[in-house]
């Protein structure tokens, strides 16, 4: 651009076609900021934009992610009418998705008369990016009834939104469609699917597909790399590393994190510190804050918490609210209540509203029975407003996804869905299972804690130690094998054992 910009300054009167080339050429760069100020100058010299001004001009907009500098040009283009051309109108629906304004992006898709396969990409891109996954697979089924194709891009986002539901039925008839039409030779879409099977707990799927790949970017690699340590393969994800430095790949940050966290969720602390102490001499990558929190949940895990807290404060970069919410989280889980309280007091300067902290902290408390501490925390909690986000799980039964929520009976078999738990914990007792009560966050009966925590089974945030033995249990007695993805990673169990080896 350095170049073009130089001939492009040499011309005396550039015309709207020199303009929009400029403009272009800055969009798809890697510094769109200049696009705006061609755009200004060209304004200022009296230059009128045409048609093919404005979506090179909003690319660059949700590059910059200025939604407000959007919203002035989205009016300059309804003046000069230029609005209600389809490629314009794409450009704004593509616009206020990246900047996270779906419900703006949606507004102008149902305004427009005239739809292409790129309008109804960037809609469903739009949503796939702001979390909300049924949309995607919602406007994906609209899109099928009005006969238009989907190409790469649109696998991609209704595969992330499939990952996200954990829609595994759905996700399976979308890489058949791929297979069907030839999109499994699209790089983007297969790794969009090596993501999705990563996510779903599928292992065997996910080894296929990045088997089957012709050509595999270091996204491929780090998408198997990172899809193998949340399923608890640890060991294979730094044997799959070592082959991709075999084949002169270089890694990049995101590679690393995958890498250290699979150290992390396999209790590999000395192979992780090698890792990390090489990042920079080795691999040429300055340790983000990302890595830096991989290492402090290494050693957290590890049940090294004062390590890990002597970690933090030689760090190079200012910690942050994850930081430190690791370290409470370790604490939590490793009864250190002391350092508990230190990461809680930094917690309340960086980020005082997350509910999360009050609870991993009335945990600890009640471990101790601290009752009073767990009664005044709840108190501070009412007092400042905070509430706790209710945990939930999401069940998919012939290719439909059930949400479930505590103590939910708003299905209309809920009578059947509790009449089956009970009859699964009578045989858990048979079995010799006793719930796990230690961490219930009142000062109640144990009968009644033994009631909460049997309805507890629904709902899955992180997997507590209580769900965690149940579910061993289950798979034995039921023969069943069961795969449970909570907030971090996925567990398989079977025959009564899971493949975490009780390290989560």
């Amino acid at each position: 651009m350095s170049y073009a910009d130089k001939i492009f300054s040499q011309i005396q009167t550039p015309n709207i076609f020199s303009w929009n080339t400029m403009i272009r050429g800055y969009a798809f760069s890697e510094n769109p900021k200049p696009a705006i100020e061609l755009y200004t100058q060209m304004r200022v010299n009296l230059i009128d934009p045409d048609t093919h001004t404005y979506p090179f001009l909003l690319k660059a907009i949700s590059k910059l992610l200025d939604v407000k500098l959007g919203e002035k040009v989205h009016c300059i283009a309804i003046k000069n009418g230029y609005e209600p051309l389809v490629f314009v109108q794409n450009g704004l629906v593509h616009m206020y998705a990246t900047c996270e304004y779906p419900d703006s992006a949606y507004k102008v898709f149902e305004d427009m008369p005239v739809r292409n396969l790129v309008t109804w990409n960037s809609v469903i891109n739009g949503f796939a990016l702001n979390g909300k996954p049924d949309k995607v697979v919602s406007f994906f089924k609209q899109m099928s009834l009005v006969g238009v194709e989907p190409d790469g891009f649109t696998m991609v986002s209704l595969l992330c939104a499939c990952a996200e539901l954990g829609a595994l039925a759905l996700g399976r008839r979308v890489h058949v469609y791929m297979l069907k039409v030839g999109l499994n030779e699209n790089l983007h879409a297969g790794n969009a699917l090596l993501d999705f099977y990563a996510k779903c707990g599928r292992i065997r799927e996910m080894k296929v597909v990045f088997g089957e790949m012709r050509d595999k970017s270091v996204v491929s690699w780090t998408s198997l790399i990172v899809g193998l340590a949340v399923n608890g393969l640890g060991s294979e994800a730094i044997h799959l590393f070592k082959k991709m430095e075999e084949q002169n790949l270089a890694p990049t940050d995101i590679t690393l994190v995958g890498v250290l966290y699979a150290c992390s969720h396999c209790g590999m602390v000395d192979e992780g510190f090698d890792y990390f102490d090489q990042m920079k001499d080795r691999y040429g990558i300055t340790p983000r804050i990302e890595h830096y929190g991989c290492m402090v949940d290494l050693l957290g895990r590890a049940g090294r918490v004062k390590e890990a807290y002597e970690f933090i404060k030689n760090m190079t970069l200012q910690p942050n609210a994850v930081i430190w919410r690791t370290l409470l989280g370790a604490s939590s889980i490793h009864g250190h209540v002391a350092l508990a309280q230190t990461a809680r007091t930094k917690l309340v300067e960086l980020d005082p509203k997350h509910c999360g902290d009050y609870v991993l902290l009335s945990n600890l408390y009640a471990s101790e029975h601290r009752w009073t501490d767990v009664q005044q925390l709840r108190a501070k909690m009412v007092e400042e407003g905070v509430r706790k986000t209710p945990g939930f799980s999401l069940v998919e039964l012939k290719n439909r996804v059930y949400e479930f929520v505590m103590g939910d009976r708003s299905h209309p078999q809920d009578k059947e869905i509790y009449a089956k738990l009970s009859e699964i914990t009578k045989a858990l007792r048979l079995e010799g299972y006793m719930p796990h009560t230690v961490n219930v966050l009142a000062d109640i009966e144990e009968e009644e804690k033994e009631t909460a925590l049997t309805y507890h089974m629904i709902k899955n945030l992180r997997v507590c130690a209580d769900c965690h033995l149940a579910i061993k249990l289950i798979s034995k007695i039921f023969d069943r094998e069961i795969v449970v993805r909570d907030r971090s990673r996925f567990h398989h169990f079977k025959h009564g054992s899971c493949s975490c080896r009780d390290y989560w």
